[in-house]
């Protein structure tokens, strides 16, 4: 990660899961309760800077971590390396390293589904579940084969995982006009010239796109039903994860819920809406400590 890339009130870690090593950034005090931050595509751990320093500022120990395959030292070769499974034992691990038996996890896009999997499979872990734009996948396979405007919204993911190459070729073309367009003109110029930066160097992007190409299909998920206390936040202009799915979420969670439509929103919201995720998030972390 380059020096400027975020700036100053934040620790840089350095954290190791068995060959790999991620980089990660912290906010808080060290005793606070752990916060887990997982980001989605095509971001990075600095994509949470403003929730990492309100976190930090309400006496959170807060990270965020460059996940597998965005951390220049944990990017394994094959596809089977970044199947969720892979993603959740990571996610887990991070919270060890730092001492956290029970820990708050906050998610957003891919980050989201990794979450969704995780509180599934081991809800003795979370103290609360917080996902932002990401819908339960069983929401989203529904809706996608139910609704045809969903499913074409997931084009793109299908174009992802048709041939490795095509897709990174595509992208980066053109002073990587494509990639750029994705973030819709919601994200601070200076953080997707970052984010093209470190995506095009050599093995980053395959790696990253290697997070849809691991599953058995488009949204092949393993999430399960869920128990922990969860919040669901997600924005009505999103344009890959549709209101159907959003609202429908409910549905899979068994546990204390509360679901946001942030309307006027995009799917970005971390970089995008801070000042709209952050009351709710502040004030469901508050609940179950």
């Amino acid at each position: 990660m380059a020096p400027d890339a975020t700036p100053a009130p934040f620790d840089h870690l350095e954290i190791q899961v068995g060959p790999h090593t991620y980089d990660a950034l912290a906010c808080g005090p060290t005793d606070g309760e752990f916060v887990l931050l997982l980001h989605g595509w095509p971001e990075f751990a600095d994509s949470w800077s403003a929730v990492l320093t309100a976190l930090g500022a309400a006496g959170y120990r807060a990270v965020a971590v460059d996940q597998r395959g965005y951390s220049p030292r944990a990017r394994p070769p094959r596809i089977a390396d970044y199947a969720v499974p892979e993603l959740v034992a990571d996610a887990l691990a991070f919270a060890d390293s730092q001492g956290a038996g029970r820990f708050h996890l906050v998610s957003h896009d891919w980050g989201g589904m990794v979450a969704w999997a995780l509180a599934g499979a081991h809800p003795e872990r979370l103290k609360s579940l917080t996902v932002l734009a990401t819908p339960h996948p069983d929401a989203l396979n529904r809706a996608a084969a139910e609704d045809p405007t969903q499913h074409h919204m997931l084009d793109y993911v299908r174009f992802f995982r048709s041939g490795e190459g095509a897709a990174e070729a595509a992208l980066l073309a053109d002073d990587a006009a494509r990639l750029r367009a994705a973030y819709g003109g919601k994200v601070p110029a200076t953080l997707v010239d970052d984010n093209v930066r470190r995506l095009s160097a050599p093995g980053a992007l395959p790696a990253t796109l290697n997070w849809y190409r691991a599953p058995e299909s488009v949204i092949s998920v393993p999430a399960g039903r869920i128990t922990v206390p969860t919040l669901f936040l997600w924005g009505s202009e999103d344009v890959a994860l549709g209101r159907g799915a959003a609202e429908s979420t409910g549905e899979w969670v068994d546990g204390p819920y509360r679901f946001e439509a942030l309307e006027g929103a995009s799917h970005w919201l971390p970089e995008e809406a801070p000042g709209l995720v952050l009351p709710p998030i502040l004030a469901h972390l508050g609940q179950y400590v």
